[in-house]
């Protein structure tokens, strides 16, 4: 805070460091052997593939934020472009939903990492009971002391990026097995890239900065970096992380360990050290992870709320939080960790994202005349996340074992759209629009 009471402004490497600590979350341990499972030997191309659509979004991303900045973020551009309809409610639902399939992701890592430490015969019921204790107690955390867990939100991501970059060079610096990282014939261009989308969900996190853009002190400076930096950076992060795990440890291992892909090849690399410093850092990054997208939602149930979206009880507060629109999402993303597969849990977060930024590059595009942006990278964009969009789609269909999943998905969207006709017929609220002066 400055000495008049007013928040400090934020520089270009704390903003830079919000995307990343949003997009290094708990996704790259969660679903590190599961990608490697789908995508085999090309693995890395396909954490490049997700990438670069996450970055043609980012720039669509900066535009928006630099020409319209404020809290509103993702649902403030959907509201400016589309209006106050019915369908543009629903995707600010459904971004809702999203980030409720996020805490169920990095709960259960945080269950699936923590259990590993207990005899193979416990591990099921301790992954339930760590999956649903990490989120009922950083729930009470964000309701009764949010200023505490904030505060440690800088540490937790320092400590995660030391040991991540840590695992990446003790990996390259031992000997590696360079022949099982290879993207040729490993999976078909389809199954390529439907892997890719999979862990669509491990970018998501460069929205944020949207929703902190008031607080940069310097937007036209820090903004740029934050966004395409920040996502370049944390490209080639990933695909240096699993890199290192296919370079250590085979196809059959990696599926033995699927869960928990990063710690055992920690322990392969490392021994005992690297197995509990992986470990270490999957508790802490998801443990931050599930702490932010709290902090996160009960801002977003606000403004969603304050649109007149959803019903005006939400826009309460307590303890100074908005946490009923919190308190309702740890339930619902309660069920989803402890009763929906890893896979469907991956399936419905980057679909319901890809969905989301679909629309985002659509609303740039639209905008583009407001906000000076390239209609041709926004439009390009766009039809990178829609063809993603169906790729994912229908490669999960023709597989008998994960077809079932879209019907998760459709119900995630189908509950989206009767939430918002339903209280818009119920209330006949209208939507409120929040413009800037000048726009």
């Amino acid at each position: 805070m400055t000495e008049n009471g007013a928040p400090e402004k934020l520089g270009t490497l704390s903003t830079l460091s919000i995307g990343i600590g949003g997009m290094v979350g708990g996704g790259i341990f969660a679903v590190t052997g599961l990608t490697v499972a789908v995508t085999k030997g090309a693995a890395p191309v396909s954490f490049v593939i997700a990438g670069v659509v996450a970055l043609l979004t980012a720039y669509s991303y900066l535009k928006l934020t630099l020409a319209f900045p404020g809290e509103g973020g993702t649902v403030d551009f959907l509201n400016r472009a589309f209006g106050g309809g019915p369908l543009t409610g629903a995707c600010n639902i459904l971004l809702l939903l999203s980030y409720v399939v996020l805490v169920a992701v990095y709960a259960y890592a945080f269950g699936s990492y923590g259990a590993d430490l207990f005899p193979t015969a416990q591990q099921a019921f301790w992954q339930h009971v760590l999956s649903s204790g990490v989120v009922v107690g950083l729930l009470g955390l964000n309701v009764m002391a949010a200023k505490l867990v904030i505060r440690s939100e800088n540490l937790f991501n320092v400590v995660k990026m030391l040991i991540l970059v840590g695992f990446v060079v003790a990996g390259l610096a031992t000997p590696v097995d360079w022949s099982r990282v290879d993207p040729v014939g490993a999976v078909s261009p389809m199954g390529l890239v439907a892997g890719a989308m999979l862990i669509f969900l491990n970018y998501e996190g460069f929205e944020l900065i949207a929703n902190a853009s008031k607080d940069v002190a310097n937007p036209k400076r820090s903004l740029p970096v934050a966004y395409i930096g920040g996502v370049l950076m944390v490209i080639v992060l990933y695909a240096l992380i699993v890199t290192v795990v296919l370079g250590h440890m085979d196809l059959a291992a990696i599926a033995k360990s699927q869960d928990t892909a990063l710690s055992a090849a920690g322990r392969v690399m490392l021994g005992g050290f690297g197995y509990w410093a992986i470990v270490l850092a999957a508790l802490l990054a998801t443990g931050s992870a599930i702490n932010a997208t709290f902090f996160s939602t009960g801002r977003l149930t606000y403004i969603v709320a304050k649109t007149g979206e959803l019903p005006p009880e939400l826009e309460r507060s307590i303890h100074g939080q908005h946490a009923e629109g919190t308190v309702i999402c740890a339930v619902v993303a309660l069920v989803v960790a402890n009763f929906v597969p890893l896979e469907a849990i991956a399936t419905m977060g980057s679909a319901g994202f890809l969905i989301l930024f679909f629309c985002v590059n659509v609303a740039a595009v639209r905008l583009a005349g407001q906000t000076g942006g390239s209609v041709w990278i926004s439009a390009l964009a766009a039809f990178c996340t829609a063809g993603a969009l169906v790729m994912l789609c229908i490669e999960v269909d023709e597989n008998p074992a994960t077809r079932n999943h879209l019907w998760i998905l459709a119900g995630m969207i189908a509950v989206s759209l009767a939430l918002e006709f339903g209280w818009r017929g119920i209330s006949g609220r209208r939507i409120r629009l929040h413009r800037r002066q000048g726009r």
